[in-house]
């Protein structure tokens, strides 16, 4: 008979051997389709590291490509410590961009020392927004936040597409339904010349390690994990449930509206419909892998835009389908939550005295 029991307290060796075993695994398993391919999956996994390492363009490419999964992976990430689901990641990314643009095409005509962060501040606080309604919702009425962040991404997009063919449409697109272009002064700084890297990913990085010292260091920290640990012996102890929710909704929000102003003021410079290819569902694949640790995600946010990145040089050099990307990381999320399984429980064989690893 198997009985499953709880294991220890996990070492920190282990609970961070689980994701790099995880993602080994998931190349592993990646080596299948690429055999069924053709395709010699040694020489396959050697073109994908030299499309990110190979250059210096290539390189920062893949920091480019990771930085509006740090903001999203943070996003999920704060969001999930409190057991508060917040599956609108996108939504949020588009409302961030959406204030982006109409703060930053010309609205106001001020130097770029006040105009970045003034926009930088109302992406924040319009991804702020998006998360209150799901977030009243579920305090007042205990409506399931899954369903709701979840079904407001398409509300948003919607509205989205209405502004970009309405108020915020570019009087010089043709008709084409974009937005008019954020001023140069409002666009973030570019970190290299001729490269499209600019200063957002050092603002994720920040947060990333501000994120990680508040929610270790910090009372604030302490309290969004007891309300995530147990809600009931949370509010028995004295804390206000209710305000805990709400203000990781808020930090929640405003992460995920921040990568929506990476894209448009750090990259295309107005906004379309299709801006993002699906950032903010990525970033929660980004914060399963992190364990929900805000250090954890710049390294799983490494890893994906890495293999998304490499994927794209795997694919010109050997010909084979760069969609390869895509089964290495929902393997590695497969992968990395039945290593949290194990990591947690232990398989018993009942009367034999065996434990199966």
């Amino acid at each position: 008979m198997i009985r499953i029991e709880p294991r220890d307290t996990p070492s920190r060796a282990f609970a961070l051997g689980v994701p790099l075993l995880s993602a080994l695994v998931a190349l592993g398993f990646a080596a299948i389709p690429l055999l069924a391919a053709g395709a010699n999956p040694i020489a396959a996994y050697g073109a994908m590291f030299k499309g990110v390492f190979g250059s210096v363009f290539a390189f920062t490419e893949m920091l480019t490509r990771a930085t509006p999964l740090i903001f999203t992976g943070l996003a999920a990430a704060l969001a999930f410590r409190a057991k508060l689901w917040n599956i609108g990641g996108e939504g949020q990314l588009y409302l961030g961009a959406m204030a982006a643009v109409a703060i930053g095409a010309g609205a106001l005509d001020i130097p770029g020392i006040f105009l970045v962060p003034l926009i930088v501040v109302m992406g924040a606080a319009a991804g702020a927004v998006g998360m209150a309604a799901p977030t009243y919702l579920r305090v007042k009425f205990g409506a399931d936040e899954v369903v709701t962040t979840l079904l407001l991404n398409f509300i948003i997009l919607i509205l989205v597409q209405m502004m970009l063919e309405g108020p915020l449409q570019d009087p010089m697109g043709l008709g084409w339904p974009q937005s008019a272009p954020i001023l140069d002064q409002g666009m973030l700084p570019k970190l290299m010349d001729r490269m499209r890297l600019h200063s957002g990913f050092i603002l994720a990085l920040i947060l990333a390690i501000v994120a990680q010292f508040m929610l270790i260091r910090s009372v604030w920290g302490f309290k969004l994990r007891a309300v995530g640990e147990n809600v009931a012996a949370a509010r028995h102890a004295g804390i206000n449930v209710n305000r805990s929710f709400f203000g990781v909704a808020a930090i929640s929000g405003a992460l995920a509206g921040l990568a929506g102003v990476s894209e448009v003021a750090g990259l295309k410079g107005y906004l379309t419909a299709d801006l993002s290819p699906g950032f903010g569902y990525t970033g929660i694949v980004v914060a399963m892998l992190a364990g929900l640790s805000p250090i954890g995600v710049v390294l799983a946010a490494l890893f994906i835009a890495s293999v998304f990145v490499g994927a794209d040089g795997m694919s010109r050099a050997m010909g084979v389908s760069s969609f390869l990307a895509d089964l290495v990381v929902s393997v590695s999320l497969l992968c990395v939550l039945v290593g949290g399984f194990f990591a947690k429980f232990r398989v018993v064989l009942a009367g034999k005295g065996e434990v199966a690893q």
